[in-house]
This record gives C-alpha cells, structure tokens and sequence, in this order.
C-alpha cells in the first residue's frame, strides 16, 4: 500500500493486526525489508493496528531533492491519516528524533516510544559532527559504499566486522539505501556534540511519552537516555522489573529506569533489541497513563517461637 505526501512522493507502508494503531518509524539504513521494524510490526500486530512504512529514499518509497526534515514529517503525517488520524508512535534511533520532532507539529500523535536515541550529552563518547560531513561528502560523491563504512565505524561498529560486512550479500542493500545516511544525519547531529540537550526544544510535547534504552547499550546512549528522560519532563522511564508507567507529578523514580534486553547481532536484525521495544511499546501503547499506588505492606505475622512455629493460633 502506499500514501501520497505533500510534495508528492509516494511513500509505501504496511498494515497488520487489529487494535490501537501504532506506527513504527526506522532508523538509519533501515526499512521494512532490513531491520527491526518488520519483525518487531509481527509481533505487536497480535495485539495492534500496526504502520510499518518506508523512509523516504529507502526500500519502495519515493524520494526527492533537496531533503528536509520537514518533508519527513509530512510523510508520517500522511502514514498518520491512513491510521484514521491519531495513532501512537515508536521511533528506533534517528526514528525516534523523527518521531519527536514529528509529535511537535502533529496533534494526532497521541503517545511516544522512543528507543535509543543516539544523543552524545557529554564526555562519555567523541563528537560526530566530522564524521557526518564525511558521510555526507561520500555521499556527493557517489560513493556509497565508502558512506556505510564512515557510518558504520562512527556508530561504534568494529573494523573487523565492517570488513566481514563488505562481504555479505546485505552489504548491497546497505549501499542502496546509503544516500539517505545524511537525512539521518540532518536529525541527530545538533544533538552529538557531547553538549546537554536542549532545554527548551521538546517542552511542547505533552503527550505520554517513554523513552528506553537496552541492556547491552553503550553508556554514551544510557546517558542520553536520562538526559531526555530529564529534558522533556513528560517522559516515562522503562525497567523490565518496573514496568508501571510514571507521569509529570507522580513520586520521582530515578530517571533512566532501562529496558533490559540481550541486543540480538546484526545478522539477526537486532531481534533482540526489537523484543526490548516491543516490551517498552506495548506498555505506552496500552496503558491508561494513570498513577499507580505503592504496593501494601505485608500482612504482619506474629514471630516464631524458638520451635520455628508462629505464637498465634
């Protein structure tokens, strides 16, 4: 299927599933033909309505030039009409800067998940403003290959796995999607240059918001985490062992509460790091948002006595 943006370009999704819509926006070099979105749709679509679509630039969508962010946020408003006009949104790396971004301009959108964004808050990691003009001068000029390679190392992949990529049939579908590396870029590069977030960029977000990162993240990535745990104030933070929601005014918890998961290799489309999501969507997507009450305290029970049996009768 595919929807129309307003500039033109046709951008194809899928749907799946029965439930509260819910639509996933990828992250670099992925689409619904690589990555995580597709696994992760199959598995939510058991108990939503769930868009898959692709970027602009990749997989079957259309694309044209120059690129804005803006365009990008058309075409998810158009993903955003064909749910019936108000859905929740989950975003995966730049995904989520996108879906952020988006949730500004777009009143339909009525609940976040955000998982991993690639923010560098301080020291913990270098700057990669130099790495995405180099991306995007590989890009100019047509060399693609050479753009996944800059991207790849820059994201912390080891030099020894990129040469093994070069060699895998998936190197291929990489490069056919490498000029869209510097729309990524155009998302998230204000916000890696090891400086704390914006104060005042997310504060006209007010829907309920979670925001998670995965057990095997980096701490450069936990860090931003609980920075924009912090930033945005409306944002929720996710534990496997406490996955009750919490909202602006309820007791503070600490602010970077994770998701925990066992991040999947890359071979197996991050699987592992989509089950994390889904367990950190599923949870914003279906819950009511409401305060939840401290458990009661134990029953009180007599002591025992030294034959190891209560006083009480």
């Amino acid at each position: 299927m595919k929807v129309i943006s307003k500039d033109g370009i046709p951008i194809v999704f899928e749907r799946r599933g029965n439930g509260p819509p819910v639509i996933l926006v990828d992250g670099a070099l992925c689409h619904r033909g690589m990555g995580p979105s597709t696994p992760l749709a199959e598995l939510l679509a058991q108990s939503f309505t769930v868009f898959a679509y692709d970027r602009r630039g990749r997989g079957d969508s259309g694309d044209t030039t120059p690129h804005a962010v803006e365009r990008e946020i058309d075409d998810l408003e158009a993903i955003l009409h064909e749910a019936g006009g108000e859905a929740s949104v989950s975003g995966i790396s730049s995904g989520a800067v996108l879906a952020l971004e988006a949730a500004k301009r777009l009143p339909g959108i009525k609940k976040l998940a955000l998982y991993e964004a690639p923010f560098i808050v301080d020291s913990s990691r270098p700057p990669v403003s130099d790495d995405w003009s180099r991306i995007g001068d590989a890009v100019a000029a047509g060399r693609r290959s050479d753009a996944v390679k800059l991207f790849l190392k820059a994201v912390g992949v080891p030099a020894i796995f990129i040469s093994l990529m070069r060699l895998m049939p998936s190197w291929r579908k990489l490069k056919a999607v490498a000029h869209t590396l510097p729309y990524d870029g155009a998302l998230v590069r204000d916000f890696q240059s090891g400086e704390p977030l914006p104060a005042s960029r997310w504060t006209s977000v007010t829907v309920p918001t979670l925001v998670a990162d995965g057990g095997n993240s980096p701490a450069w990535m936990r860090n931003a985490t609980q920075a924009l745990a912090v930033v945005a104030k409306v944002m929720t933070a996710m534990s496997k062992r406490r996955s009750a929601p919490r909202l602006r005014g309820a007791p503070r918890t600490p602010p970077a509460e994770r998701v925990r998961s066992r991040a999947a290799p890359p071979s197996q489309m991050r699987s592992g790091r989509a089950a994390a999501h889904l367990l950190a969507l599923s949870s914003a997507c279906r819950s009511r948002w409401r305060h939840t009450s401290p458990p009661p305290p134990p029953a009180h029970r007599p002591p025992p006595t030294r034959h190891g049996r209560s006083e009480a009768r």
